[in-house]
């Protein structure tokens, strides 16, 4: 197996890429116990007899390709299928996994990662190598696949997932609920969530203007749940304004029961915890939001440049706190580069190292990268720039280079000059 991404070398096969993944699963809060069968239609890149998809802590029993029974062994990371066939370059195959278990987070360099259980519910947890402890997958960042989700759990609870939510179908005491994704989601932004939650739309949203948000929650929290979210539609103009159009086929916001570290993205998603239903975590709503535009359309290929969705996303919350009344972007540079100049100048941006990827300097000094940008073209220019950015690249994938080809065609040498400076360079530039 070829390695993919030094920041996850133990992730993914580069020797095929999956088109789509069809999940089917059955979840029982009470005891843990996932059931599910993953249909996976994918293309050879190369010649290959067998390939691997990662798989972390679940059972396989069966796995079939196009049809017939084929062999596998089962690491304690990777599901490792023998073809019946070998296979050229170009060949499509369908490959489909039966396998169960008790879905648990994995452990990483960055914490726990993936299938989580809450006091009465679950939640996914993917950035970055989460996917695979609820189903196998090709867990590649560069290798995004439409997605079908079919979800069963035991009355009383909900499912969120990525995708467009089609009707909830009950039967024997048991609900299901299927998601469709039809644009390209990488695997670390594919996620569910159960509870027992009540679904329902966010009050002016779905105009001409702002696309309709849907908010899946505890029924007992729909009053903090209004006031913490009264601002998204506001929010979303923004972004419009900023960024260009949402690009995502649907926008749903989900909050859990319990408290959470973090909020955390998906394609068309994001969970908070109720302790995020506070208005000193408008920030985070901010920032969630943004990455629909930043990471989940306007995806990266390669780990070392997730400053391309933190950086933005984090410039994102400043321009929302400008915009809503708070403090001023200028106020918000002057500020986080004070703490930034306090801190060890041995990250380079474009390149932060895996222990360091989710590092805090990484998303100041993004965000510091674009005003220090913005300065420069102009404001006019720096905006043009954004959105054409999101346009040009919309459900696509970005590097750096990308990025830098951007910067320079928007505002010639001299601008390309400046966000070097930022993102080559360990040294902190003056504050733009």
């Amino acid at each position: 197996m070829s390695v993919v991404d030094r920041y996850a070398p133990q992730s993914g096969d580069l020797s095929y890429d999956v088109e789509s993944y069809d999940l089917v699963i059955g979840y029982r809060v009470r005891t843990n116990r996932l059931e599910g069968v993953a249909t996976i239609v994918a293309v050879a890149r190369e010649a290959v007899s067998s390939f691997a998809l990662d798989l972390v802590g679940l059972r396989t029993s069966r796995v079939r390709v196009d049809g017939a029974s084929a062999r596998f062994s089962a690491g304690p990371r990777v599901l490792r299928v023998t073809l019946p066939r070998a296979l050229a370059a170009g060949d499509r195959f369908e490959v489909e996994v039966t396998y169960a278990g008790a879905p648990a987070p994995r452990r990483s360099r960055w914490g726990t990662l993936g299938w989580e259980e809450l006091t009465d519910g679950a939640l996914v947890a993917g950035q970055p190598t989460g996917a695979p402890t609820w189903f196998p997958c090709n867990d590649r960042p560069d290798n995004r696949a439409r997605m079908r989700l079919e979800i069963t759990v035991d009355e009383g609870y909900v499912a969120a997932a990525t995708g467009v939510a089609g009707p909830s179908v009950r039967r024997g005491g048991r609900v299901t609920t299927t998601f469709v994704s039809d644009v390209p989601t990488a695997t670390y932004l594919a996620a569910v969530h159960v509870g027992r939650y009540r679904t329902r739309q966010l009050e002016g949203t779905g105009d001409s203007l702002v696309p309709a948000v849907t908010v899946t929650a505890p029924p007992g929290l729909s009053a903090a749940v209004d006031r913490a979210f009264a601002t998204v539609p506001g929010m979303l103009r923004a972004f419009d304004r900023f960024f260009g159009p949402y690009p995502q086929q649907v926008c749903t916001l989900v909050v859990t029961a319990d408290e959470l570290e973090i909020p955390l993205e998906a394609q068309g998603l994001a969970v908070f915890g109720m302790n995020h239903l506070v208005p000193a975590a408008q920030r985070l709503v901010a920032h969630e939001l943004a990455h629909q535009w930043f990471g989940n359309s306007v995806g990266i290929a390669r780990w070392s440049d997730i400053w391309l969705n933190e950086g933005f996303a984090c410039y994102a919350e400043w321009l929302w706190s400008e915009t809503s009344g708070g403090a001023s972007v200028e106020s918000c540079v002057a500020d986080f580069y004070a703490r930034l100049a306090a801190k060890p100048r041995d990250l380079l941006l474009v390149d932060p190292g895996p222990d360091d990827m989710f590092d805090d300097r990484v998303y100041k000094r993004g965000a510091l990268t674009l005003h220090a940008l913005r300065r420069t073209l102009g404001d006019d220019a720096f905006f043009e720039l954004l959105r054409s950015w999101t346009a040009e690249h919309r459900h696509a994938l970005v590097t750096t280079d990308d990025f830098r080809a951007a910067v320079e065609h928007a505002g010639g040498a001299d601008a390309a000059a400046v966000l070097s400076r930022w993102i080559d360079d360990e040294a902190l530039p003056a504050r733009p």
